[in-house]
């Protein structure tokens, strides 16, 4: 198949701008970042001579250039069951199960949600030349909840914008051992990498970085709570960190010294993950800009902790 192949003639009220932002108006389909490797690669001409990104356009002047074929991802698509909150031509939103990891990397090669999504979503456009969901967010292994995925490269753009300046609302609901003195808080503890365990992240580390959590309690049981919990920064483990050094790390959380096993009266409840669910994700429309809220149900096993929680609690 022929690359396809475009042609452009700058228009006054144009004049000054730079050409790989001219070109991110006239291909608008595609993110700056991917019209920028394209210019940088020589695909892209100006009065037929090779420019840079950042060459300011004049009145008239010509653009001209080719689009390589998209390729499919070196992943496979497979048949994982999904449950999709949401999907338009834009986006798609999924509740997580626990168990899956997100992307692929190394020791989980395959059986991710990519995988899944490069199934269930025939109509993904190219991203980056490639036809890829677009991966916005992400959310741990055991973690549950909601959360986006982009299928073309302008929704991708516009949504890891909106996640880079904090406008999104991200609310989790969390079981943790103990509880806290107060009804509700905040922690503003800055968080980086452990300083000793490189796979951990911890708020003594030498390299932290910002990060703020609001909190509060939505129900009381025996040795433990229910948290709604609020991110307003998005650091690695940031709520698992927070309320470790809160003194309340969540059940099942192996990592950050939270109990896997309960005990209520004669019964030892077992705990099998972190009790962590991304419960509400509100984000804007990357084409029509309205305001949109998803909310997941709970998982069936953080479910049936909490009935029985309340049952012997």
């Amino acid at each position: 198949m022929a690359e396809a192949t475009f042609r452009f003639s700058v228009p006054g009220d144009c004049a000054g701008q730079r050409l790989d932002q001219f070109l991110a108006g006239q291909l608008a389909r595609h993110s700056r970042a991917f019209i920028a490797g394209l210019i940088r690669s020589g695909r892209v001409v100006v009065n037929g001579s090779a420019a840079k990104p950042s060459k300011r356009l004049h009145p008239a002047d010509v653009v001209s250039g080719t689009l390589p074929q998209p390729q499919p991802v070196a992943l496979a698509p497979e048949p994982i069951r999904l449950s999709i909150l949401y999907e338009d031509p834009d986006l798609v939103v999924i509740n997580k199960p626990p168990g899956l990891v997100v992307h692929p990397a190394p020791g989980h090669a395959s059986g991710t949600l990519v995988n899944a999504l490069l199934h269930s979503c025939p109509d993904l456009k190219p991203i980056a030349g490639e036809i890829r969901p677009g991966i916005v967010h992400r959310l741990d292994k055991d973690t549950s909840g909601v959360l986006v995925a982009a299928k073309s490269a302008s929704a991708l753009e516009h949504l890891a914008r909106q996640f880079k300046e904090r406008s999104v609302e991200k609310t989790y609901l969390a079981l943790v051992h103990g509880r806290p003195r107060a009804n509700a808080g905040e922690v503003t503890l800055p968080i980086g990498r452990h300083p000793v365990d490189r796979k951990k992240m911890s708020v003594r580390s030498r390299r932290a970085r910002s990060a703020v959590t609001l909190w509060q309690v939505k129900a009381t049981f025996c040795g433990c709570c229910l948290l709604e919990v609020r991110l307003m920064t998005g650091r690695t483990h940031q709520i698992r960190v927070h309320c470790t050094a809160m003194g309340h790390p969540l059940l099942g959380d192996r990592v950050y010294g939270g109990p896997t096993r309960l005990a209520l009266g004669a019964s030892q409840v077992p705990v099998g993950r972190q009790m962590l669910h991304a419960w509400r994700l509100t984000i804007r429309h990357p084409t029509c800009q309205s305001p949109m809220s998803f909310e997941a149900p709970l998982p069936a096993d953080m479910n049936a902790l909490i009935e029985t929680l309340r049952r012997l609690g």
